[in-house]
């Protein structure tokens, strides 16, 4: 794994968000956000929201991000939905990566339910 994340605005995470933030973009997910729950959560450290276009792209995205992590040695503490493709969680602990069908994220709308905490928009080209 990289030292330095390929995404800018990311250099300031932890390795491992960093590379997963790399993983959905290179992906092509869409409309990626990470929200800083340290100071609001005693479960996880950050979340990691992404949108995939179809429930196969979602699940296509989550099995990439999960094999790829994977190979450098970071294992997924669990994994929900790689199936169905509508709601895909990748739970490493320490961060969380939920892929979304577009209608599952509106419905759902994780953010809003984190209104209070610091978010960041992500793209190949850094903070949005």
């Amino acid at each position: 794994m990289s030292e330095e994340s390929t995404v800018p605005g990311t250099a300031e995470l932890p390795a491992q968000v960093a590379r997963a933030v790399e993983l959905l973009l290179d992906r092509k997910a869409e409309d990626v956000v990470l929200l800083d729950l340290r100071d609001v959560s005693a479960a996880t450290d950050f979340f990691i929201v992404a949108t995939g276009r179809s429930d196969t792209h979602v699940s296509a995205i989550g099995d990439f991000v999960a094999e790829e992590l994977r190979k450098e040695g970071v294992r997924a503490f669990g994994v929900e939905g790689m199936r169905s493709g509508r709601w895909v969680l990748l739970d490493y602990v320490d961060f969380v990566v939920h892929i979304f069908h577009p209608a599952a994220r509106e419905f759902y709308q994780l953010e809003r339910l984190w209104g209070d905490v610091p978010l960041q928009r992500l793209s190949p080209d850094g903070v949005d």
